[in-house]
């Protein structure tokens, strides 16, 4: 249908543009005399397709105003949305906005309600009405009502008196604490009033002296690094720990404004107490713990259980924040009493659309909620680990030095697993402040860290009477030194994390090899610095034990498809061609399959392999300073 068409791509226009909504939020329809098609709960404006708006009835819908429903507020409201579902067609093909009644009633073929933070700075206001006659003297005013049946009600009951008064139905409707909604006969002039509109705002607020952007401050990482951690536990469940976003510190709202503050970020932020017992103290208070933590003037903290979900509850609280300043010019804030608040937050309808953006982000699994970090994760062996652990469900911090292969390992694993289930940071394991820079910047962004996989290595092999100092003190730096400088700086935070007995384990697993467990030839910079980690490993073991942190080592066989064997210039296989190292061999395959011999599996080891075994030793909870060896057999210990 073509104006579906044009209607979903001006929605993603507006979804897509932050002056008119946040976390792509809004409704927007399209109706004939007999269909409403409406986006549905959960879908975004930013992405919506044409194919996503659901179809309903409009005269099954109806049903709403006119059946007999229950007195008790939830089973109206229960009642309300079967009526709803059962308007859908075909039935059963999807949920439609809690608001398709509203849509309906507005005479107009296109309608669309969005949330602009400008608009927002006036409806959530004390004086937003006289604003309102004043700048829009067209528009319609309505003073808040609690969303769904009752908004429907109320709205059908004003829009028919100004018809009444007017002669026809107002183009605008402002909704006190809640936005605006726009229906016109074109697209074309929807689009026109939102901007005549903006513009319109934008004028009063510099008339008034108010700036359009929060005021923030610097983010002070010591309070972040000293709250984060433990709040993640705080916050967590016994199985699985929040993940706890930061950002620079600005003055969070000191109430709810609208049912989308709410239902994102709760109505109140903790402020500067984020102990367990200020936490404690906060939900005995409130009835729930807390979605934002301000450290004020230090840091602004959000938790969720998923990264996606801790950014978004930042990005709520920065918007009421902002809200909260520009009501300076309409009289200050006016935030939503109590019993409307309360109604919002135990809205079933209302929490929809986050439950279902989080059943789209995985669900449980096994490594749900947990930060995993992986070291030389751009490419070969460490990128193939930091796949496999996203696929366990992992939040993945793709670290290494090559940070455009980071960036973009991370780019695609969003792309196919849903967004922000990963992060790049560079990373020179061998440079102690780049340790100390990456371990604060994952702290920043996901409160801490479960898991980290010290991947990153290097080998450079050569015979011990050629082999140079210079080259012996490269791989030893990277291999022996930088394992010892990423546990220095990761196990504090992972420490910091527990707040009593029973909190979660976190791990460590350095990735090994088998040249770790038994000597190598020509080879020995890179085994013995392998052999020397496994001391690494039982030592920090024994010392982090009391930390609830677990630490082991894999040691794989060879990965015969990673560009240090399979590279066909520089690869080890066409160097062992070449050298005649192989004795008889004519080809890269015939050489490939000698080393693939070698093992009673008959090939090499892969990055599978290597999660396989590193979600053993996180499965676990009595396993720690072991070296795991998965070599196909090729070395077997006794």
């Amino acid at each position: 249908m073509r104006d579906l068409t044009e209607v979903a791509a001006l929605s993603r226009w507006f979804g897509s543009n932050p002056e008119y909504v946040f976390l792509g939020g809004g409704n927007t329809s399209f109706k004939t005399d007999d269909m409403l098609y409406i986006k549905p709960s959960g879908t975004t404006l930013a992405t919506i397709q044409p194919e996503d708006f659901i179809a309903v009835d409009r005269a099954s819908l109806q049903h709403v105003f006119t059946a007999d429903l229950p007195e008790d507020v939830w089973e109206r409201e229960a009642a309300v949305k079967e009526i709803m579902m059962l308007a859908v067609r075909p039935i059963g093909s999807g949920r439609p906005s809690v608001e398709s009644p509203v849509h309906d009633v507005i005479e107009f073929p296109y309608v669309f309600h969005l949330h602009p933070t400008m608009v927002n700075g006036f409806t959530c206001a004390a004086d937003g009405e006289a604003a309102c006659a004043e700048l829009f003297p067209e528009a319609l005013w309505i003073e808040f009502v609690k969303p769904g049946y009752t908004l429907s009600t109320v709205f059908t009951e004003r829009l028919a008196v100004a018809k009444k008064e007017r002669g026809c139905q107002p183009k605008v409707v402002f909704l006190q604490n809640h936005g605006v909604f726009v229906g016109a006969d074109t697209l074309e002039e929807i689009r026109a009033i939102y901007e005549d509109m903006m513009k319109t705002l934008r004028r009063t607020y510099a008339a008034a002296g108010v700036p359009l952007e929060l005021a923030t401050g610097e983010l002070e990482a010591e309070a972040v690094a000293g709250a984060a951690p433990p709040l993640r536990t705080i916050l967590g469940t016994d199985e699985d720990r929040a993940i706890v976003s930061s950002a620079p510190p600005f003055a969070v709202a000191e109430g709810p404004f609208t049912p989308d503050h709410i239902v994102y970020a709760k109505s109140f932020a903790l402020v500067d107490d984020p102990t367990a017992v200020g936490v404690a103290s906060f939900t005995e208070e409130r009835g729930y713990a807390p979605k934002v933590v301000s450290l004020s003037g230090k840091a602004v903290l959000a938790a969720d259980t998923t990264l996606k979900g801790a950014r978004e509850t930042i990005e709520v609280a920065r918007d009421a924040a902002r809200v909260g300043a520009l009501t300076a010019a309409f009289g200050g804030p006016r935030f939503l009493p109590e019993d409307d608040y309360a109604f919002i937050e135990n809205w079933e309808v209302e929490s929809y659309r986050k439950k279902i953006a989080a059943a789209a982000s995985g669900g449980a699994s096994r490594l749900a909620n947990r930060v995993c970090v992986v070291t030389g994760a751009a490419q070969g062996f460490g990128l193939g680990i930091a796949q496999g652990l996203a696929e366990a469900g992992g939040t993945i911090v793709f670290a290494d030095l090559n940070i455009d292969g980071a960036q973009q390992a991370a780019a695609d694993l969003n792309a196919t697993q849903g967004k922000d289930r990963a992060l790049a940071v560079q990373v020179n394991i061998a440079d102690e402040a780049s340790v100390q820079t990456m371990v604060q910047t994952v702290v920043e962004q996901c409160g801490g860290l479960d898991l980290l996989v010290a991947n990153a290595g290097v080998l450079k092999a050569g015979p011990v009477s050629e082999f140079s100092l210079k080259d012996w003190e490269f791989v030893t730096s990277v291999n022996y030194t930088g394992y010892f400088l990423c546990v220095k700086y990761a196990a504090p935070v992972m420490g910091a994390q527990v707040i009593d007995t029973d909190s979660p384990w976190t791990d460590i697993v350095q990735i090994n090899s088998k040249s770790g467990l038994e000597g190598s030839n020509k080879n020995a910079a890179y085994a013995g610095s392998k052999f020397g980690t496994l001391g690494l490993t039982q030592s920090f073991a024994k010392e982090l034990v009391s930390e609830r942190i677990k630490v082991n080592s894999i040691c794989p066989g060879n990965y015969f498809d990673g560009p240090l064997w399979s590279d066909p210039q520089r690869g080890l296989f066409m160097q062992y061609l070449e050298t005649g190292k192989v004795p008889g061999a004519k080809t890269v395959e015939d050489v490939r399959r000698s080393y693939e011999e070698k093992t009673p599996i008959q090939r090499g080891c892969t990055p599978a392999d290597v999660v396989k075994a590193i979600l053993y030793a996180v499965d676990q909870d009595y396993e720690t300073g072991q070296a795991i060896p998965v070599t196909g057999g090729q070395v077997m210990l006794k």
